[in-house]
């Protein structure tokens, strides 16, 4: 039997399987990635994005309902009227999570030609690079620095 101190806890009320809940479903990173490059109408994201009106559809009403987008309503000139997605504060704090998934992708999976976009800094244009920093203001480069430990919602585990 495995020591891992994790199997002592419950993974009822884990704070990743949740966000994996609004998040976690297939597709719904290309639609944020659509939003957060300013891509908010319906039509340009399921155009752009590849991903069938049915799932895209899923996916806006999951994030909508869930706080991470916002409808704006629109009306081109004699059409009816229409809804943008805009984030939300709740969504732009995704933000680090696809700065990290756009990392991984460049290091594991982009062709020898590179990646076709780079994240840059307004104020200077140099790339941007998501990096772990404790509260303490430590930046954390060796990933082995870092260790789980039993939060304020912790639960034990307890076998069916």
């Amino acid at each position: 039997m495995s020591t891992a101190p994790a199997l002592a806890f419950s993974t009822a009320n884990c704070q990743v399987a949740g966000a994996l809940e609004v998040i976690g479903e297939t597709g719904t990173m290309l639609v944020l990635r659509e939003v957060f490059n300013g891509v908010r109408r319906f039509d340009d994201m399921r155009r752009h994005s590849g991903l069938s009106r049915q799932v895209l559809s899923n996916r806006l009403a999951t994030l909508v309902e869930h706080g991470v987008l916002r409808r704006v309503p629109y009306r081109d000139e004699g059409a009816r009227v229409r809804h943008e997605y805009r984030l939300t504060p709740k969504g732009f704090d995704l933000y680090p999570v696809l700065a990290a998934l756009a990392q991984w992708g460049e290091r594991y999976v982009a062709g020898p030609e590179g990646v076709p976009v780079e994240l840059e800094h307004r104020g200077c244009g140099a790339v941007v690079r998501p990096v772990l920093v404790c509260d303490e203001g430590h930046r954390l480069d060796d990933l082995r620095q870092v260790a789980t430990r039993p939060g304020p919602g912790v639960r034990p585990f307890a076998e069916a």
